[in-house]
């Protein structure tokens, strides 16, 4: 185990002060560079170096933290890196799938009560279109009641209309003696 990854151990802290120094020093050996007739693709490339060596550390430094963060394993099972063969990792299964499974086959076996629903509510469809059709005994039925049922209302307005009318003669009679009976007493 590295020795900057445990904990309570030893920690190192970069100095300013020796930053400092050393980025002094580049720019003393940049000038010299200079004064000695160097090219400038060697100073650039001098630049790069130092460049990628400062993000390494900034990097390092980042992993180091994010390695301290995830949960380490314990005991043995962060050195061994197979696993174990013998082991049967359980998953939850749907029951579709248990039943596919089971008969081999695509289509779900449906049980004796889904089957009887499934018919039931089969046949009540098909006795609903036969018997909008009319084509029942009991849609028969009803519509032998309704005709009886539109018969009978058809002859008590008859009725009613002959004597509202009888009702209006009446009161119209009555209106016409009152009137001659009146007229002759005046």
């Amino acid at each position: 185990m590295p020795k900057g990854k445990h904990k309570g151990g030893r920690r190192q802290f970069t100095n300013f002060e020796a930053l400092e120094e050393q980025k002094k020093k580049e720019e003393k050996e940049k000038q010299w560079r200079k004064t000695q007739g160097e090219t400038d693709s060697e100073e650039e490339e001098g630049e790069k170096d130092s460049e990628s060596s400062a993000s390494s550390e900034e990097s390092s430094n980042e992993e180091e933290e994010d390695e301290s963060k995830k949960s380490k394993p314990k005991g043995v099972a962060g050195l061994i890196e197979t696993e174990n063969p013998n082991r049967v990792v359980q998953k939850p299964k749907k029951v579709s799938q248990m039943t596919e499974t089971a008969t081999g086959s695509s289509k779900p076996q449906l049980s004796r009560r889904e089957r009887e629903e499934i018919e039931k509510q089969r046949a009540t469809a098909h006795y609903r279109k036969m018997h909008a059709e009319g084509k029942t005994e009991e849609a028969r039925a009803d519509l032998a009641r309704l005709a009886i049922i539109r018969q009978q209302r058809e002859e008590a307005a008859k009725k009613r209309e002959e004597e509202r009318k009888a009702k209006d003669e009446a009161a119209a009679v009555k209106k016409d003696k009152m009137a001659k009976a009146l007229n002759k007493k005046s």
